[in-house]
């Protein structure tokens, strides 16, 4: 469980780093200036979005034949290796802030669910909670490394994120994608049940 948990946080913390998603938290943060409205926003999206890919991921587990599982998520992870590798645009029909009503929670969380759906974080937490079984500790995990990655950049803005090195995260994010789909295929090839 700690380990399904660990993995979870630190592969979803880099995934995140220049992310379309990140971008967002950038502009909602630019725009309304309230960081707690827009942390929580982007909390509760998380939450709701990757608990629904876990689900996706455990379901996959129970339902598909071992073998057949071992190589979906062989080529799940090493298909995230070499996504997390090209860079995330957020186009400005992404941005539009809707006039909604919700006020600022509202609005956030609508936007960040919406801009997380097919993402490369969502998924990971697919491929995770398919892989670890753990549904709880995967969720936790990913939603942690979400909120480790967006939290900063609501705080700090621009000044944060212009001095990451994203390409030196994503090549540490697609290393790690890397050694997960190494183990998986090691699993896959001595056909031993993840």
């Amino acid at each position: 469980m700690l380990q399904a948990f660990l993995v979870s946080t630190s592969v979803v913390a880099l995934a995140e780093i220049g992310d379309k998603t990140q971008l967002l938290s950038l502009i909602l943060a630019a725009r309304y200036r309230k960081p707690i409205p827009v942390i929580l926003g982007v909390f509760a999206a998380t939450l709701a979005n990757h608990t629904g890919a876990g689900a996706i991921g455990l379901w996959l587990s129970r339902v598909l034949n071992p073998a057949v599982l071992n190589w979906a998520i062989v080529a799940s992870f090493l298909f995230m290796a070499g996504w997390i590798l090209v860079p995330d645009r957020l186009e400005e029909d992404e941005v539009a802030m809707p006039r909604n009503g919700f006020g600022i929670f509202g609005t956030t969380a609508i936007a960040f669910f919406l801009a997380e759906m097919g993402d490369k974080t969502q998924v990971a937490t697919i491929a995770l909670a398919a892989r670890f079984h753990a549904l709880l500790a995967v969720v936790g995990g990913t939603t942690l490394g979400m909120l480790l990655a967006n939290v900063p950049v609501v705080y700090l803005g621009h000044r944060f994120a212009d001095r990451l090195p994203a390409k030196a995260v994503h090549a540490v994010a697609c290393l790690l994608f890397v050694i997960l789909g190494g183990l998986a295929l090691r699993n896959a090839l001595t056909r031993t049940p993840i």
